[in-house]
């Protein structure tokens, strides 16, 4: 056995790091086997020596992270401490570098898991980018804040979302309003994400502007979309002729993001799925980047990640027993 003594420089964030009731150490502790001392201004490790350097680690990237203004919460302790589990913890410097954007409240948008670092990379780097992965990875929030910084930036004139409006169970036709009113809830975590970047007051007055266009898929047909930064979400709810009609809409001096949970798929034929096939089809043209989240980049209630991960397993399970069957029947 052995220990180290360590300090922790910001006095500060030490009670945030530590957690309730030293509730975050306890979670350290359990995962590297050893034992913390809280000593105020630091902290006394001990156990196996490899264990101790990786949990002064976690405590130290913990720290980091409460510095540069993020809220520490159960799933970032569970995030830093399994890459620190995989010997990744010098990738979560590059997570700290990153700031995208900010918002109304002045809280900084930035990516929380090295997953999301490469996707902002690749949205910079690439004129299109299709982010693939499940629930809660953060694909549209931090499209959408790509968006409006290059709208600020003034390297674009207008920001366009749209997603197909798959009837989810109820006929739109059955639905009260105009046509707007029908569809603006299939476009409600756009407008949440904007308002959280903009305030409401400027979303609204950039929607009268035509600065900032949020429609469904149907509205894209027949244009050319010019110094635009375009998302597409749910684009795992589009056909073939739908996606591919999206995509040629690219006008000059244009960015596309397409977003999609290929899980989650809505269409009555699952197999037809327009994103499906575009990752087959684009897969190998140049200036065009698929992006694959995984449940490491689950940023939601740590749950979130479980359940995603549970159902992985289940369908793994059911498929394996599925093609054993199909094998034995021949």
């Amino acid at each position: 056995m052995a220990e180290k003594n360590c300090t922790l420089a910001d006095s500060d964030a030490i009670a945030t790091v530590f957690g309730s009731y030293d509730s975050n150490l306890k979670q350290i502790e359990q995962q590297f086997q050893v034992v913390i001392v809280n000593r105020g201004t630091g902290i006394k490790i001990t156990g196996e020596q490899a264990n101790i350097e990786k949990a002064e680690q976690a405590i130290q990237a913990l720290l980091r992270t409460v510095q540069r203004g993020d809220t520490l919460t159960d799933q970032t302790v569970r995030y830093v401490v399994n890459m620190v589990k995989e010997n990744a913890a010098e990738q979560l410097k590059e997570i700290a570098a990153d700031a995208v954007s900010f918002t109304i409240t002045g809280k900084p948008v930035r990516p929380r898991t090295v997953g999301q670092k490469h996707y902002l990379d690749a949205i910079r780097n690439n004129t299109i980018v299709l982010g693939i992965g499940p629930a809660g990875t953060g694909k549209t929030y931090l499209a959408v804040a790509m968006a409006v910084k290059a709208l600020k930036a003034h390297d674009i004139e207008r920001i366009i979302l749209t997603r197909p409006a798959v009837e989810a169970g109820e006929k739109l036709g059955f639905l009260p309003g105009d046509l707007q009113d029908k569809v603006d809830p299939y476009l409600r975590p756009l407008y949440d994400a904007l308002f959280e970047m903009l305030g409401a007051e400027a979303v609204e007055r950039n929607l009268e502007k035509n600065i900032i266009e949020i429609a469904p898929l149907a509205y894209m047909r027949g244009r050319t979309l010019d110094h635009a930064f375009i998302i597409l979400d749910e684009a795992q709810n589009t056909t073939s002729e739908q996606i591919k009609m999206f995509l040629t809409r690219l006008g000059e001096g244009s960015k596309m993001v397409i977003t999609g949970d290929i899980t989650q798929i809505d269409l009555p034929d699952p197999k037809r799925s327009g994103l499906i096939e575009a990752m087959k089809v684009l897969s190998t043209v140049d200036d065009i980047h698929i992006h694959y989240f995984s449940e490491k980049d689950v940023v939601r209630h740590r749950l979130v990640q479980d359940i995603i991960t549970a159902y992985a397993s289940y369908e793994h399970k059911i498929n394996h027993n599925h093609e054993r069957k199909k094998n034995r029947n021949g």
